[in-house]
């Protein structure tokens, strides 16, 4: 639009200057070398500038003439330069479909006519990578490190290789270097903090986690959760050596992420171990309303040692109720429930567990709730039988790797802060939950108490002994034995007599005696009865002595058996 103004307003300017001259004719004479030429002062000025146009005309064509070579040049590179970045154009897309014969052929073209071009190397360098040829993908990102330009890409480059040839050494090594050199490079700032990690070098990796978040790497959420992580892996380095830096840095790890829930067991475990009871259940109450765990439970109820069972299950259940509808604290108060012997309460919470999420430690706490309330082996066996079909607990998953402990980078990639708090993978995802009967989760009834029962008479005494005839009481009973006697009778140890059978004439006397005896202790009340229940009955065997006895021999066998004897 400017340009549109400036040519309107010098069009306007040599249209005014033509009319004023219009306006004021004249005449222009040259004498020169006896000639006389008169023209008026508008054809002279239109003369004038045709003459500069006829002029400027030639000088161009003159030094068109005088540049010819240098235009030349210029056209032979220049087209030379665009058959090259065709090539590379060509290269890059037959390395983008997999393409690596091309790209090589493309690539090697694009290096001839575009001499020290930092994307044909780069192609040349991944061409290597792409057909396999390590030796000549090495070689050519060493290259790049000469050159100021390329040298971050050589690093790159030479890092991916390291680790597909599994050289951890060497690929910390370029990434450091490349992390130097330029600060704010996002694969180089990760890399070294998860070497770091790996290395379990927790100072260093908590400088470069702090040098990635000013470089704006990772945003603040992301930096405040690993920083946590980190610190709660130095305070599990520190538990034994220093137990009070450990817990300094375990407690600021719990109020950078609350929700991290081993920075909230081992701040609890440790602020036990001082005698800080409130302050552990503080800790445990925080992360426990974000993210319930089991190891959380266990913190809280043992935060006071010395603790009654009862008071465990009180203070268990107060933890519960913060999150009144978790699986877990249900499982927590039937825990403490069992340990205090609350078969009701722990039943009741199991039973609740079971029908909305039954897994494999529901169901072995519920075997070992029927083995310790009624010692029920057949329901012990079937609560075992469940848990083996049951659905897996959560615990710690990384990367597909299952874990029962918490680690700060996953084994496998080493990658920080993979560890979660989930359901593992099922083996047979298509199987389907079995059905609880509710018979099963119900308490067994109480058994009756058990009478005691009569002392057993011998079996030739009870075959050969007719029934006894009722007999009316007398009225004068004889006088009961007196209590101390009866005590003391029944206090008294058993010798080692021999007790010698009785003959048959005074079995049967006994027989005939024992009715009135019977009816003679109808009479004598419950002390009598007492007595009679603590007196010990002589019991009669078919052999002559004790079945482990051998008994003295007889004379009369002796002297028949005649011979000698070393012992009489």
């Amino acid at each position: 639009m400017i340009r549109v103004l400036i040519f309107m307003g010098v069009v306007f300017a040599l249209a005014l200057g033509a009319a004023w001259v219009a306006e004021r004719p004249g005449i222009i004479s040259l004498d020169w070398q006896g000639y006389r030429i008169e023209m008026g002062v508008m054809t002279a000025l239109v003369i004038i500038a045709a003459a500069f146009v006829v002029a400027h005309i030639l000088w161009g064509i003159l030094r068109t003439v005088m540049r010819s070579p240098d235009i030349a040049s210029r056209f032979w590179r220049r087209r030379k330069k665009d058959r090259g970045y065709d090539a590379l154009s060509k290269g890059l897309v037959a390395l983008g479909v997999g393409d690596a014969p091309s790209a090589k052929r493309y690539g090697a073209e694009a290096a001839k006519l575009l001499k020290g071009e930092p994307a044909a190397k780069l192609l040349l360098a991944q061409t290597a990578q792409l057909s396999g040829d390590r030796e000549e993908a090495r070689r050519r990102f060493e290259d790049m490190l000469e050159d100021p330009r390329l040298k971050a890409v050589g690093l790159h480059g030479l890092f991916i290789e390291a680790e597909r040839l599994d050289e951890p050494v060497a690929a910390r090594h370029y990434a450091e270097e490349a992390a130097e050199l330029v600060p704010g490079l996002p694969w180089a700032g990760r890399a070294v903090l998860g070497y770091q990690a790996m290395g379990e070098d927790w100072e260093k990796a908590q400088r470069t986690l702090e040098r990635n978040y000013a470089a704006k790497l990772i945003d603040k959420k992301t930096f405040r959760r690993h920083k946590a992580v980190i610190m709660t892996a130095r305070a599990m380095e520190l538990e034994g050596r220093d137990p009070d830096q450990a817990r300094q840095l375990a407690y600021d790890a719990h109020g950078l992420a609350p929700d991290l829930v081993p920075a909230a067991a081992l701040a609890a475990r440790l602020f036990t171990r001082r005698g800080e009871i409130r302050k552990t259940l503080k800790i445990v109450e925080a992360t426990w309303k974000v993210k319930p765990h089991p190891d959380l439970a266990e913190a809280y109820a043992h935060a006071r040692s010395g603790d009654s069972a009862q008071d465990r299950l009180a203070r268990v259940k107060s933890l519960a109720a913060l999150r009144p509808n978790s699986t877990d604290g249900a499982l927590a108060v039937a825990i403490a429930a069992i340990e205090a012997s609350d078969w009701g309460l722990a039943r009741e919470k199991l039973a609740a567990v079971l029908r909305s999420s039954p897994t494999r430690r529901a169901c072995l706490l519920m075997a070992e709730l029927e083995e310790k309330e009624n010692g029920d082996r057949g329901r012990v066996r079937e609560w075992l039988s469940r848990a083996v079909r049951a659905p897996a607990d959560p615990t710690w998953v990384a990367d597909g790797i299952v874990s029962d402990e918490w680690a700060p980078v996953s084994p496998l990639s080493g990658r920080l802060d993979a560890f979660e708090w989930t359901q593992p993978p099922a083996a047979h995802p298509e199987d389907e939950l079995e059905t609880i009967d509710e018979n099963l989760l119900a308490a067994l009834p109480s058994l009756p108490e058990k009478k005691p029962e009569p002392v057993a008479q011998p079996r030739e005494e009870a075959a050969s002994k007719p029934e006894a005839p009722k007999v009316e009481a007398k009225p004068e009973p004889e006088p009961a034995r007196e209590p101390a006697e009866t005590a003391a009778a029944a206090s008294e140890p058993v010798t080692g007599e021999i007790i010698t059978p009785e003959k048959p004439a005074e079995k049967a006397e006994a027989a005939k005696e024992k009715p009135a005896e019977k009816a003679q202790a109808s009479g004598d009340g419950p002390q009598r009865a007492k007595a009679e229940s603590a007196k010990v009955e002589t019991i009669d065997f078919p052999l002559k002595h004790m079945p482990d006895d051998p008994g003295p021999e007889d004379k009369e066998e002796a002297a028949a058996k005649g011979g000698f004897r070393f012992f009489n």
